[in-house]
């Protein structure tokens, strides 16, 4: 799992070996101190745990790191293949981040992780959760019609993804420009959320044995998100943020759960959700195309 050191992956981390006991997880860390500190964290909650956590340095948005990852974690399974992997790693547009930084992580990582990986998955059983955003719907739905198909497109090639990207990338900054073409004002977060989305449906069409699915843990009080509240003087839970284990909900349903169907979208509720709208938890699951 990526970005497991901390927030909702460290929730998922702990969930898993709370509720599977047959199960090993490969804590995935950009910075291996934090890793460590998270898997003494994992044994301080159960002593057991310790033999089922190993720390590994992954950082996603570099190639020999993913590439490293994967030979080491390969290594130690042999010929026994990887169940999951979760896409978690993620960063916000906050303090200076450009688009390219954040497509680097949000999407390029994401797609880096499940290419490289790909080899090491179980191939008859094997799930792949990515973990976005409902703001990837919501900045859909802010889309022109013509986007909003490009976005839904299911027959989405990379080379056509990719293009994309790069072109909101030359026009990073220019909000005239991202409304020319469709895509509101370009918020860098959601616009990395929507591709990664679109990625996932075009990555699970490529690979139908695979489980590869995506969901929104929901609105979580982690890192990335208590500056909203401290912002407006609040605590996380009065701006109505959950805390993380809350957020592995929607993981654990898609890594254990029998989810219909394959390339989908889930809301932080277990819930099919849609690509280019948002919707709130508890409402009725969609059921579109």
């Amino acid at each position: 799992m990526t970005g497991a050191n901390k927030g909702i992956g460290l929730a998922i981390a702990e969930a898993i070996l709370r509720e599977h006991a047959d199960t090993f997880v490969y804590l995935g860390s950009r910075d291996p101190e934090r890793g460590r500190a998270a898997a003494a964290t994992l044994a301080r909650a159960d002593a057991t745990w310790r033999a089922r956590v190993e720390v590994v340095e992954l950082d996603v948005s570099d190639d020999r790191s993913v590439a490293a990852a994967e030979a080491r974690i390969a290594a130690s399974r042999g010929e026994d293949g990887l169940y999951g992997v979760v896409n978690n790693a993620g960063i916000g547009s906050g303090a200076g981040a450009d688009l390219a930084t954040v497509f680097e992580v949000n999407t390029l990582g994401v797609r880096r992780v499940c290419e490289t990986f790909l080899r090491s998955i179980d191939p008859r059983e094997g799930r792949i959760v990515n973990v976005t955003s409902a703001s990837g719907p919501s900045f859909v739905a802010t889309c022109s019609a013509e986007r909003r198909r490009f976005f839904l497109d299911d027959r989405m090639t990379w080379d056509t993804l990719r293009a994309f990207i790069d072109e909101c990338v030359a026009i990073d900054g220019d909000e005239a420009a991202f409304a020319a073409r469709g895509l509101g004002d370009g918020s860098a977060y959601g616009l990395s959320k929507a591709c990664a989305n679109t990625y996932t449906m075009l990555f699970a069409r490529e690979h139908p044995n695979l489980r590869v699915n995506a969901c929104t843990p929901g609105f979580i009080a982690t890192d990335m998100t208590r500056h909203y509240a401290e912002s407006e003087g609040k605590s996380p839970a009065e701006l109505g943020m959950k805390p993380p284990s809350e957020g592995a909900r929607a993981p654990m349903f898609l890594l254990f759960g029998s989810p219909e169907g394959n390339g989908r979208f889930y809301g932080s509720d277990a819930k099919r959700s849609p690509l280019d709208r948002y919707r709130a938890p508890g409402s009725p699951p969609y059921t579109g195309a």
